[in-house]
């Protein structure tokens, strides 16, 4: 019966083709019967061609989300559908720009290593294994909890010619996934989370992360561009590490987590900070703010680093300042012998002989541990910064490489930070003449010979150039040599009453 109805289909294919071949003889001039014909053969080895379909649905049996299925609608809407005749637009709250994907009904081509793929969203009722022409792998099984037989739920349809079918799988859907991916990360919102209170119970319902951390919207503007730093330290920070973020497979290979780690040490106000934010904007990673004198227990420690996501920078500020974590080695703690040292300077906070009751007390192993040891392989790429102004109070143990694999020095305001501090705060002065420029630059060059006597972190250039916001370029500079010269005087006054 079958054979029968393909054989009379196919003499009323032939009848309608001779029908049409009369009409286009005359309707159409001579010249265009070629391309029609070339078409016509095209779209008949089309036909020909035998075809595979993937059937992605949204959800599993369990309800759970098919990832594959999100993947694909990300992709299709940054890669498919810029000439699309319809698409779906989405714009979630804070996110940077609106997302397109595919309507249902809808369907749209792409190309891959030269093979021509056909997506098509639908809402689909059918049985595993059900589905027309050519074979369908359904990469999640049909059905829903509580779904009834009217239950539809939505699916993409991937249609590729057969020959095709190991490119397709193997090498065309992780190229969907891996191009999600990247997306996902340039769109998402990145967060600033800091730790909360431990209290040693489970939150009914939350996950550890959600437990744990609590989180903020990360927009600090620091960026390498406006670090007022050496370039040459500026620039190895960089290529450092853009050269991490590439070595997955090396740091595999080698046996090693893939984790690096900073120290920042310096002054207060030498830009540890700005460059922390400059290194989070950088490599667009999330900032996890650890305050360790919030964490109860080592334990505690090992579950606020296991709870962190990859792509993740974790900081611990001032680091000498939070526990008791000064060198072993001294004969007695620091602050009782450091009489020479600037009295103006913050002291660490000593963890107490007798620690509180009902609260543990995180010791230096715990630290040593959560930075190098079992538990930090736990993520996929991670940074770990610590910051201290005073990096000889620290234990060696906690300097060592593959614990703190570069350790940066952060000092006092030179010529170089000054220009990129003038840029950055001076350059939206547009009325300024000529004239002006020569005298800035006059400036610029006294300031430069002035902060090689008086020594003036970042911070406090910064801090001038702030005071004089809508004075104009000239008046900030002229304000900072006065105060460079008056700080120079009062310096020589005091050697001078020293001597």
């Amino acid at each position: 019966m079958k054979a029968a109805v393909s054989w009379g289909s196919l003499g009323s294919l032939v009848a309608t083709a001779m029908v049409v071949r009369a009409a286009v003889r005359e309707v159409l001039p001579p010249e265009a019967h070629g391309a029609l014909r070339a078409l016509l053969a095209r779209a008949a080895v089309a036909l020909a061609q035998p075809t595979d379909a993937i059937v992605v649905h949204e959800v599993d049996a369990n309800g759970v989300p098919n990832e594959l299925y999100d993947a694909a609608h990300l992709y299709l809407g940054a890669r498919c559908l810029a000439s699309a005749p319809a698409l779906h637009l989405h714009k979630a709250h804070g996110a940077p720009e609106a997302v397109a994907s595919l309507p249902v009904d809808h369907a749209a081509g792409d190309t891959f290593r030269g093979v021509r793929v056909r997506w098509t969203s639908s809402r689909s009722a059918e049985a595993p294994g059900g589905g027309g022409g050519g074979a369908a792998h359904h990469y999640a099984p049909f059905g829903a909890p509580g779904g009834g037989a009217g239950w539809q739920r939505r699916c993409l349809r991937l249609e590729f010619p057969r020959r095709h079918r190991d490119v397709v799988r193997g090498a065309y859907i992780p190229h969907v996934l891996a191009v999600a991916a990247a997306l996902r990360l340039r769109m998402r919102e990145r967060k600033l989370y800091t730790n909360n209170p431990m209290y040693g119970g489970r939150g009914g319902g939350m996950d550890d992360h959600q437990m744990l951390w609590s989180s903020h919207p990360f927009a600090h503007p620091s960026t390498f561009d406006t670090l007022a730093v050496d370039p040459a330290l500026r620039d190895g920070i960089r290529a450092d590490l853009l050269r991490f973020v590439r070595r997955r497979e090396h740091y595999a290979r080698a046996g090693r987590a893939w984790k690096r780690g900073y120290l920042l040490h310096g002054l207060p106000g030498t830009g540890k900070t700005s460059l922390i934010a400059a290194i989070a904007n950088l490599l667009e990673f999330d900032i996890y703010d650890l305050e360790l004198t919030a964490v109860g227990s080592n334990s505690d420690l090992r579950r606020l680093l296991a709870s962190t996501r990859p792509k993740s920078l974790i900081v611990v500020e001032d680091i000498d300042c939070s526990l008791g974590l000064f060198d072993r080695t001294r004969t007695s703690p620091p602050g009782q012998d450091d009489e020479l040292d600037d009295p103006g300077t913050p002291r660490p906070l000593l963890v107490p002989p007798y620690p509180p009751l009902r609260r543990e007390r995180i010791s230096l192993s715990g630290v040593l541990n959560f930075v190098d040891g079992l538990w930090s392989s736990c993520v996929g790429e991670r940074l770990i910064v610590f910051t201290t102004n005073h990096v000889d109070r620290l234990d060696p143990a906690l300097l060592r490489p593959g614990r703190m694999d570069r350790k940066i020095e952060l000092g006092y305001c030179k010529g170089h930070a000054l220009r990129v501090l003038a840029r950055n705060y001076l350059a939206g002065d547009e009325d300024r003449e000529p004239a002006d420029d020569y005298r800035c630059e006059e400036l610029i060059g006294e300031a430069e010979r002035l902060l090689e006597e008086v020594h003036l972190t970042p911070a406090d250039v910064a801090e001038v150039f702030m005071g004089c916001d809508g004075d104009g370029a000239p008046a900030a500079l002229q304000k900072l040599v006065d105060d460079l010269n008056s700080k120079r005087i009062a310096q020589n006054s005091a050697v001078s009453n020293d001597g």
